[in-house]
């Protein structure tokens, strides 16, 4: 290959590469992205969790799905958008992590917003791993019933966090609840674990969601469990 065609072969190569990293490059679509990683989602229901109107959020779905990041099937007259590969949430989540180590800032804005985190007992997925197998804890998912749905730790249980007040009747006082949401920057555990201790449960959070459980190598459900 003469140099020339070298050089057109790298600028074609990258050029081709830098369409993941401009599709990336807004706060919105990663936040979209996130989202996805739970499970499939209408345009609507992506909006609304992003308090974006639905033709702003369509307009950043089409951006994704124009890198190959996102897929969509229609119903109806409904869009449902999902990862289109599982290396799309292992970019995403591998993106948090250098975020995580290398920018300051990051943790400067947890600490920030969320510095009432300090006083909640926590758990991690290694160790949550083993409670589950000598069945000693009652886990605990607080997120939206039809993420739950699409999958979740094994053996959890699913009270929205919407619902958690009213069902505190059918959860064991004498037994130890983790608790477990999207991830690291859900706040649904938060408001969980606050809930629940206040009404005398001893409660940890979980550090992680179905991702990182994902990232450990253990499967998940994805039958209703009882």
């Amino acid at each position: 290959m003469e140099l020339s065609q070298k050089r057109q072969f790298k600028n074609a190569l990258y050029e081709q590469f830098a369409r993941i990293s401009r599709a990336l490059a807004n706060p919105h679509r990663l936040e979209l992205l996130d989202l996805l990683t739970q499970g499939e989602r209408t345009v609507e229901d992506l909006a609304n969790e992003t308090a974006l109107s639905i033709a702003n959020a369509s307009q950043h779905l089409q951006t994704l799905r124009a890198a190959q990041l996102v897929s969509v099937r229609r119903e109806g007259l409904y869009a449902y958008y999902r990862l289109s590969n599982p290396s799309v949430q292992a970019l995403w989540l591998s993106l948090r992590q250098v975020g995580e180590s290398q920018l300051a800032d990051v943790q400067a804005v947890v600490q920030h917003f969320l510095a009432d985190r300090s006083q909640y007992q926590s758990i991690s997925i290694s160790d949550l791993y083993q409670r589950i197998e000598q069945q000693d804890v009652v886990l605990l998912d607080v997120r939206p019933s039809n993420e739950f749905a699409a999958a979740h730790l094994p053996q959890a249980r699913s009270i929205p966090i919407t619902e958690l007040s009213q069902r505190l009747a059918e959860l064991a006082p004498d037994q130890p609840i983790v608790v477990y949401c999207r991830g690291p920057y859900c706040l649904f555990a938060d408001e969980a674990v606050t809930t629940l201790s206040q009404r005398g449960f001893e409660v940890y959070r979980l550090d992680g969601g179905i991702i990182e459980w994902q990232a450990h190598g253990f499967a998940l459900a994805q039958e209703a469990a009882k």
